[in-house]
């Protein structure tokens, strides 16, 4: 297929009841596995740059790796920035192919987390990208408490912020490593009724998956972001490669036997999203 943006992948999933894994990347090994997983299974996926994985890997770099493999990819590929906590963040974003920028204004007042987000998503749409906001604010496992989103102010976001898609706190926790949560269903039901926009989970490995399918089939959330589940299958991966053979000591050979597991691990993900 090739690269989308991220409103690409969202209406259809929005429309015909499905959802789309944001699957974060923290380099190479990773972010080809999960294209390989994408094309096994027929998914569209969406490439995620966090905060983490760009102190380790300049944007325009990560946009040329993002670039090639979504124009090299059998199914749609969106090159998507996640969590840009600036304006200038954002524009580097765009300059190096991004079709999709997450600004987090999260931690901001209501009026200026709109003002902001609303000019980023003006700068993407001219672009003919997309933009992804936050209201309410989802914390961390054992760090930072999250704030639940207002439906009044989720309604007034959606509006006037002018995003393709919206995150949400709904119980969602970033970097959680069971999945013995479980997300607020009232909430979101209050806020689905109350906007139109595509609604995005941050922090899913937390989810229990059996509510991914309920959420992905029954609501507007379109798309969840995956990271620690699938870190935590390339550490096990690494670590077993490493402690295999003392004597190994080339990376490329060492990286290769990642691949396998990260792509299985992204396969059940992405197919939960489908039903």
């Amino acid at each position: 297929m090739s690269l989308v943006t991220l409103k690409d992948v969202l209406q259809p999933a929005l429309r015909e009841g499905y959802a789309v894994g944001g699957l974060v990347c923290l380099g190479w090994e990773d972010m080809r596995a999960y294209v390989a997983a994408a094309e096994a299974i027929n998914s569209p996926v969406i490439l995620q740059a966090g905060p983490g994985c760009r102190e380790h890997t300049p944007l325009p770099v990560l946009g040329k790796m993002f670039r090639h493999l979504a124009e090299n990819a059998s199914v749609p590929v969106v090159a998507h920035l996640d969590h840009g906590y600036t304006f200038e963040d954002c524009k580097i974003a765009l300059d190096s192919g991004f079709t999709s920028l997450m600004f987090d204004g999260s931690r901001k007042p209501l009026n200026q987390n709109i003002d902001e987000t609303a000019k980023i998503a003006d700068m993407a749409h001219a672009a003919g990208i997309s933009c992804e906001g936050e209201i309410g604010f989802v914390g961390y496992a054992d760090g930072e408490a999250s704030a639940g989103t207002d439906p009044e102010e989720a309604a007034k976001f959606a509006k006037e912020a002018n995003v393709d898609a919206m995150a949400i706190s709904v119980g969602n926790v970033h970097l959680q490593q069971d999945k013995e949560g479980g997300l607020d269903l009232d909430r979101i039901k209050a806020i689905d009724q109350v906007t139109e926009v595509p609604l995005v989970i941050h922090g899913g490995s937390g989810v229990p998956v059996e509510q991914r399918k309920l959420l992905a089939r029954t609501s507007s959330i379109c798309k969840f972001n995956i990271g620690t589940e699938l870190r935590m299958a390339f550490g096990s991966a690494l670590r077993d490669a490493v402690n295999k053979d003392d004597e190994r000591f080339d990376r490329v050979s060492i990286l290769k036997e990642t691949h396998d597991p990260v792509m299985q691990a992204a396969k059940t993900v992405l197919q939960a999203f489908r039903g």
